[in-house]
């Protein structure tokens, strides 16, 4: 037994649902906008996980998700993916936003290659079911859930098949019951949702309906309302899962601030066929746990890069571009040991710039840092390092008649006012700070803390041996307008005239988690 803190990954996992194959874990999570996207885990014990590979590089290859015109998906893209087996074949389902479709992805292999199909509808946070009488069924919805019963071939529904509503939330005023996820457990049907009751409750709670019969009636309620003791955020929806031993528990999530939703883990008991979760009605700040593979070395969930490729090997797998990349337009050969970003297109700012690549952000405290080459920048241009986000923050350097200067650059409501989604902001960014260079090789780097929702970004350059704080330290906030933590991003955009390009040396990235390796 190992002792592990609680929430396991203190990261943006958001709609984890697992599955377990012999002594293997395996979990998916929503990525949105990102590309590639569709993050699988896997995991000996439940609380140390790493990344296996991403359902798909792109997704249609839309206007929207190329991030093309005024067109974007952020918030968008895939959300709440399921994870199934069955008979010798992983499969994915899950509903895109923005092109209205669901998809499902099938592979022989965890590790792919991935299969898309497409499943005819749009079913909301959906969930499969493979019945033991070779029955096969989605359900999904918001406030209203519904079953519905698929043909042979899952392409959609099936003619005459089983399609009713299973339960319906009528209390709710803050969210209805969503993010389904239904099981068949020892001859009984259960049905997990994340609720938000309107009873006087100010947090997302757990519910479990259960029936005995597919098309009999589903009794239930909520069966988890607890915050862990922080900051009254209520940790719900995901997926269940069992051990080689028989103990069970579920992978649920919890709001954390600006660096996202963080997967939890819960034990999970049964009395009388019904699912206790928690410890006396509370999530456990530590869990132990035992692992299938004790002696098996994760690797971590960030990672540094020296961006040393040989031609045509991919990105490491902690990366991710914020849309679907411009391929034409970026390159770890054409100047090896070097990420080089060109621009083909004029971009207002961050938000709207293309091939931004990004990782994730970690807390409690984490620490991104890079040498940039601006030498090919062209006039008007901005390379560097953000935190990329609606409310953005980032740091720059920037060429002006033929000078170069390293700038702070924000766009958003940061101090006395509430803060406001920005729809894909189209506007210049705002410069807070300023200081001339005499070189276009600079260091740059950005520091994040998100202590107890401290949610802070603070930015600086390297001059000489010395690293200097430039411009305000960035309040950060979680938006739905984006509906992701803050990443990190290396970043061009071209505001006056295309076809220059920055060169990042390398990327360092700290973190002092004690589940993760730091120094990366």
């Amino acid at each position: 037994m190992v002792t592990h803190a609680n929430p396991i990954i203190w990261s943006d996992f958001p709609d984890p649902d697992v599955i377990r194959m012999e002594d293997t874990y395996y979990m998916v999570s929503t990525t949105m906008h990102m590309m590639p996207g569709g993050a699988v885990l896997r995991s000996y014990d439940l609380a140390n996980w790493e990344m296996v590979c991403y359902l798909f590089d792109t997704l249609d290859g839309t206007p929207a998700q190329q991030l093309q015109g005024r067109e974007h998906i952020y918030a968008k893209g895939m959300w709440a993916p399921c994870i199934r087996y069955h008979n010798g074949m992983f499969y994915v389902v899950f509903s895109a936003w923005d092109t209205q479709k669901t998809y499902l992805y099938t592979s022989r292999s965890i590790e792919g290659p991935w299969q898309k199909s497409y499943i005819e509808g749009f079913y909301h946070d959906c969930t499969l079911l493979f019945d033991d009488d070779g029955r096969v069924y989605l359900v999904y919805g918001n406030t209203q859930i519904r079953l519905t019963e698929l043909d042979a071939s899952l392409s959609g529904p099936k003619a005459g098949g089983l399609n009713r509503v299973l339960v319906t939330d009528q209390s709710t005023v803050r969210l209805g019951f969503e993010g389904s996820h239904l099981y068949k457990i020892n001859g009984k049907y259960y049905l997990f949702m994340i609720h938000w009751p309107a009873d006087g409750h100010a947090r997302r709670t757990q519910a479990c309906w259960m029936a005995d019969r597919l098309d009999g009636v589903f009794t239930g309620g909520d069966v988890l309302d607890d915050d862990m003791g922080y900051h009254n955020a209520g940790v719900a929806q995901g997926g269940l899962v069992d051990t080689p031993d028989g103990q069970w528990y579920a992978m649920l999530f919890q709001d954390h601030g600006a660096v996202g939703r963080v997967p939890v883990l819960v034990p999970v008991r049964w009395q009388d066929d019904k699912p206790v979760f928690g410890v006396q009605g509370r999530v456990p700040l530590q869990l132990n746990l035992p692992s299938t593979r004790p002696s098996h070395r994760y690797a971590p969930l960030f990672t540094g890069d020296d961006f040393t490729y040989a031609p045509g090997e991919k990105l490491n797998l902690l990366w991710q571009w914020n849309h679907e990349p411009v391929q034409t337009a970026w390159s770890v050969t054409e100047r090896p040991g070097h990420l080089r970003l060109r621009s083909e297109r004029i971009a207002p700012n961050v938000i709207r710039a293309v091939n931004t690549l990004t990782q994730r952000t970690f807390g409690p405290t984490c620490e991104g840092r890079t040498l940039l080459d601006g030498t090919g920048l062209q006039e008007g241009d901005y390379a560097g390092l953000c935190l990329l986000q609606s409310h953005y923050g980032c740091i720059a350097l920037t060429k002006r008649q033929g000078q170069y200067d390293v700038v702070m650059l924000t766009q958003g409501q940061y101090h006395d006012q509430a803060p406001q989604p920005i729809p894909c902001d189209t506007s210049p960014a705002r410069e807070v700070a300023r200081v001339r260079v005499d070189t276009p090789i600079v260091a740059l780097a950005l520091r994040c803390d998100f202590e107890d929702n401290r949610d802070t970004a603070a930015f600086y350059y390297r001059s000489g041996a010395t690293w200097h704080k430039l411009g305000d330290t960035l309040p950060l906030h979680y938006l739905l307008d984006h509906f992701m933590g803050g990443r990190f991003g290396l970043f061009l955009y071209a505001t006056q005239t295309i076809g220059g390009h920055a060169d990042f040396d390398w990327f360092r990235y700290r973190c002092p988690a004690p589940q993760h390796v730091a120094d990366v």
